[in-house]
């Protein structure tokens, strides 16, 4: 783009479809916010500002919006979508480029559609509009054009005709301009209509009405669907997953059964990843190549390194780092620990707060026992060190390279190189004891009896 760009994001509306506390533009499509992946998705075109046009809970999205340079200004009272874009006026004081107007509900709005909306301004536009064509028209507003995308008139629904209605070129509400022409235009608005609201397409109505020339660039439904529900916010979840599934196997990862696995916003898969049914991937997630993860799995904040095995039924928490070809087995759960290379804990362990050496053995039922109720405490275990089997590691204690640990041991002090540690009671042998008791019950049983 030749002139630099400035975003409106409108974020206004109280979402009271949504019923909920969290403001509607803050819920979480594939473990992210609406509002930020529409935000990732246009700061790819490169943008030089950000308003965000905010009414109730604004303090949520400043939260949200820390340390990301994006202002937030306040629409009060509510008076249409136009009012709404004319409140970013002052934050904009000093910016000349273009103007573009988005909604924060709508999230999936793409880097290059944002381009070509933006291209068509340079053959002579005044405005830009973004249109598309859905199956169902419902109550949308209807862009009325000519075949080279030249706009003629611009209405909303409930304020078009029969035959305006019949049109199916639909309004997604998204304009551009330049900043200049976008203030003058907005403040001509005036809201003469069947609601009484400050219409953002009046925008392009005002430009037409000076003789100036509006465009139309129309882009797919799916890019411009609004989010209003928990419904449809489940739909936008669909969506968003059906597309990632497909760009995993392209990439060159097996899904066995692509339907059941569900990826974060910034899960990264390397090549030949093996993932079998029912896996959930949280944020954070990295995994290199020739990764199997088993079914039923659940990795949050988690980094496997090449060659790795995780599950079936494992979890791995944040700061959880598998190194080269470590094994993590069924019903194990993996907390801020790195598992060295060849590192292994089949079944049924807890390892949290820990740092277990290179191929180093896991057994069953260990536990690194991280926390005493206020303080969480580190394990260390060495290289090729073998915990027995229902073993518990008592923090802090380090358990060094090449040792033993009994099965059954409940360890408090560190274990040296190369040292064997048993720590149960004495065994108590009673021989007969068994037989006579036995007996004893047999026969109280007969007199009962």
């Amino acid at each position: 783009m030749s002139h630099e760009l400035a975003v409106i994001v409108l974020a206004a509306g109280k979402g009271t479809r949504m019923k909920s506390d969290l403001h509607k533009v803050l819920h979480p499509i594939a473990g992210h916010p609406m509002l930020l992946h529409l935000l990732g998705a246009i700061g790819e075109v490169g943008v030089a500002r950000t308003v965000i046009v905010a009414g109730d809970r604004r303090e949520q999205i400043e939260a949200a919006l820390a340390g990301t340079g994006s202002e937030v200004v306040v629409q009060e009272p509510q008076l249409g979508t136009a009012h709404a874009a004319l409140q970013a006026k002052a934050a904009l004081a000093d910016f000349s480029g273009l103007v573009l107007v988005c909604f924060g509900d709508v999230p999936f709005l793409a880097a290059a559609t944002v381009r070509r909306l933006c291209d068509a301004l340079s053959s002579g536009a005044k405005v830009a509009v973004l249109g598309f064509r859905p199956d169902d028209t419902a109550a949308y507003g209807r862009i009325i054009a000519d075949h080279d995308g030249t706009v003629r008139k611009m209405v909303e629904h409930k304020d078009a005709s029969h035959e305006e209605r019949a049109v199916k070129l639909c309004n997604s509400g998204v304009i551009v301009a330049h900043s200049a022409d976008m203030w003058r235009l907005l403040e001509a608005v005036g809201n003469d209509n069947a609601a009484g609201e400050y219409y953002l397409p009046d925008v392009a109505t005002n430009a037409i009405a000076e003789g100036a020339r509006v465009v139309v660039v129309e882009t797919d439904e799916t890019e411009v669907m609004g989010i209003n529900s928990r419904a449809e916010l489940a739909e936008a979840e669909a969506r968003w997953q059906q597309r990632r599934r497909r760009q995993a196997m392209d990439d060159g990862a097996s899904l066995i059964a692509p339907e059941t696995v569900w990826f974060a916003y910034d899960t990264k898969l390397g090549r030949d990843v093996l993932v079998e049914p029912n896996v959930v991937f949280g944020p954070g997630v990295s995994v290199a190549d020739g990764v199997k993860i088993r079914a039923f799995c659940h990795i949050e904040g988690a980094s496997l390194a090449t060659g790795v095995e995780v599950g079936p039924y494992a979890r791995l928490r944040p700061g959880a780092v598998l190194e080269e070809k470590a094994k993590i087995g069924n019903f194990v759960e993996v907390k801020k620990a790195r598992m060295g290379k060849g590192a292994k804990a089949n079944h049924l362990s807890y390892i949290g707060d820990a740092e277990v050496g290179a191929g180093a053995n896991i057994g069953a039922g260990t536990i690194t026992c991280n926390y005493d109720g206020y303080f969480k405490y580190k394990t260390v275990i060495g290289e090729r060190a073998f915990i027995g089997s229902n073993s518990a590691l008592v923090a802090p204690v380090k358990i060094g390279a090449d040792a033993i640990v009994a099965a059954g041991s409940a360890v408090t002090r560190d274990v040296m190189d190369g040292e064997l540690r048993i720590v149960r009671g004495e065994q108590l042998v009673k021989p007969g004891w068994a037989d006579r008791f036995h007996d004893a019950m047999r026969k109280k049983t007969e007199k009962q009896g």
